[in-house]
């Protein structure tokens, strides 16, 4: 997987795991199942609009609170094709990888970028291409193991590839 392209669901700062999944869904680690509760907290419409390959912008710190991976593996089964923010949680950025969910941080990205854009992603380069707007972004491209990883559909098929 090179490329990113989808329509844009953007949120703010501070998107914590607990609105990207309520812990009231953390009895099933079914990613199927997680995707249908995916940000509703927030965005009540986000499950019944997003289309497979779609992307979600956000500002500082996205996927910050507790460590659970249900977070990124919700987002991912919900169709999303990668996450751009200025910032996010450590914990969110290693598990997104573990589940093979592209990420990418770009500042600009983040604040320019608005809702129902169409936006591409080059993860060679880390250009995001603002369709929409026709403006582009330099983000911080994926080096070559972790796109790897990410082509693996996780880290644990990537290991059990070699």
């Amino acid at each position: 997987m090179k490329n990113a392209k989808g329509t844009v669901f953007k949120y703010g700062d501070n998107v914590d795991t607990d609105v990207i999944i309520p812990a009231r869904y953390l009895n099933s680690s079914d990613p199927t199942e997680l995707a249908l509760h995916c940000m509703e907290d927030i965005d009540k419409d986000f499950v019944s609009k997003v289309k497979k390959g779609d992307i979600m912008v956000a500002t500082k710190n996205f996927g910050c609170g507790s460590s659970r991976e249900h977070a990124p593996i919700a987002i991912k089964a919900a169709g999303v094709s990668c996450v751009i923010a200025e910032t996010f949680a450590r914990i969110f950025y290693r598990n997104a990888i573990n589940i093979g969910l592209p990420i990418i941080e770009c500042k600009e990205a983040s604040i320019a970028i608005q809702n129902g854009d169409e936006v591409e992603v080059n993860f060679d380069t880390g250009i995001i291409t603002d369709l929409t707007t026709k403006e582009s972004f330099q983000g911080q491209a994926f080096p070559e193991f972790m796109q790897k990883i990410i082509a693996a559909e996780g880290l644990v098929n990537y290991i059990n590839q070699k």
